[in-house]
């Protein structure tokens, strides 16, 4: 009679094979018949990045990889659900989760596994190599504006929350791009995606935000920040302009390869919406911006670029009921997205938005911009239901009072030593944020 292999179950992203999975597929196979537990893009997306690759084309990868024998869908981080369903002889990871932020994963799956007399192998981690470096590398080399054009979408399908910072231009982008902070909880925070905001923008250039940064203009900033970028963009657009010429914005920014495009329901000279009702702004009627929506939606080609509606209700003391009404009609003329806005010092207003929106039976992503009531924590905002957070100037804002400390500096000792040691970076540093490869 044939003895019934052993299961081995191997935990594994994949997001690219590189020897390290070999090795640990190899060891495994020593022990028995080759279960993965391949995580889900959320699950990924949970504590680090979101995988180059989507899930289905991860498993038709690690399927044909010699040495696995059956492939299985790892929804969490936490091995619990698997061990317990399956209940494997073995599992077979590597060595470099005996410390960090798996530490105590490790542990309760050991703990787990010896409730049947399972155990755990720990093949010692390849050094030199890891699916993060690689990463590294795909960032140097680029990206292709259909694979860029879709990430949005794929973000929202598996976070959270999808959180994004302003850049306006190609050094703050990268700055956006390459920041994170190393969680021992919740694992690597990053920004997901990048907001080619039109106030920052219009500051960077000296010039006030109504809309006097042409289209043209603001393209070549588009095409600055993804030379050296490869996150997903969502673009300022303002009013989208006359209703005409914003079928013509959507489908150029499409095929660049921007995300989505957030516009507000203002009509006349744009006024930023920080100023509220001290500066005259006019609401757009609801007929007239759902028709601009809707012949958007027609210009597009493809089914991943967005269109996202702004609603200034709020912010023109219109009240609630107004915000609401809109966002419906909005959702029904085809907005793949609703952007509520406040001038507010607190979030209660947007909060009793979300909650009223929450009772909707159609929604589409929900998105807002902490910049006056920046007290709110994302856990909060995620309770809510809001789907994209957008850190609209943060960065310019930070700059500019660095940059003024410097000049004044500079100006005050009539040298440039003591900006240099208290205000500057060096120029090594600088070297080493910019690409380095022809």
């Amino acid at each position: 009679m044939t003895q019934k292999k052993k299961l081995v179950y191997v935990p594994m992203a994949v997001d690219f094979i590189h020897p390290g999975h070999l090795n640990i597929i190899k060891v495994a196979q020593e022990l028995g018949e080759v279960m993965v537990g391949l995580f889900t893009d959320k699950a990924i997306a949970s504590y680090k990045r979101l995988p180059f690759m989507s899930y289905e084309q991860r498993k038709a990868v690690i399927e044909n990889v010699k040495g696995v024998d059956q492939v299985v869908m790892q929804e969490t981080p936490d091995y619990e659900a698997n061990l317990r369903k399956y209940k494997p002889d073995y599992m077979v990871h590597g060595t470099d989760w005996r410390e960090g932020p798996l530490k105590d994963v490790r542990a309760k799956a050991i703990a787990i596994l010896a409730e049947w007399g399972g155990q755990m192998v720990e093949p010692e981690y390849t050094k030199g190599i890891s699916s993060t470096e690689l990463h590294v590398h795909l960032r140097e080399i680029g990206t292709t504006p259909q694979l860029r054009l879709a990430k949005l979408r794929r973000l929202l399908s598996v976070k959270n929350i999808v959180r994004v910072s302003e850049a306006h231009n190609a050094l703050s982008a990268l700055i956006v791009e390459k920041t994170e902070v190393k969680d021992p909880v919740r694992g690597t925070r990053s920004f997901d995606a990048i907001w080619l905001s039109s106030l920052t923008e219009s500051t960077a250039h000296g010039r006030p935000d109504i809309e006097l940064v042409d289209l043209s203009s603001r393209l070549k900033t588009v095409n600055d920040i993804f030379e050296v970028t490869v996150k997903p963009m969502i673009f300022d657009g303002d009013t989208g302009g006359i209703t005409e010429h914003f079928t013509y914005t959507v489908r150029t920014l499409e095929r660049l390869g921007v995300s989505a495009v957030i516009i507000e329901d203002k009509t006349g000279l744009k006024m930023n919406s920080l100023f509220g009702t001290d500066v005259s702004q006019t609401q757009a009627s609801i007929e007239a911006f759902c028709n601009k929506i809707s012949l958007g939606k027609k210009a597009q080609v493809t089914n991943d670029f967005m269109i996202i509606a702004r609603i200034e209700s709020l912010i023109l003391k219109k009240g609630m009921d107004d915000a609401l009404t809109r966002a419906f009609a909005y959702m029904k003329a085809g907005a793949d997205g609703i952007m509520i806005h406040s001038q507010a010092k607190d979030q209660s207003e947007i909060l009793q938005f979300c909650k009223e929106y929450q009772k909707f039976e159609k929604k589409v992503p929900l998105v807002v911009v902490p910049t006056t009531y920046c007290q709110i924590y994302e856990t909060e905002l995620v309770e809510a239901g809001v789907n994209i957070v957008i850190y609209a100037n943060h960065l310019l804002r930070a700059a500019y009072p660095a940059m003024v400390k410097a000049a004044e500096s500079i100006l005050r000792n009539g040298r440039a030593l003591e900006a240099s040691n208290e205000h500057c970076m060096s120029v090594s540093e600088i070297l080493k944020i910019l690409p380095n490869k022809v």
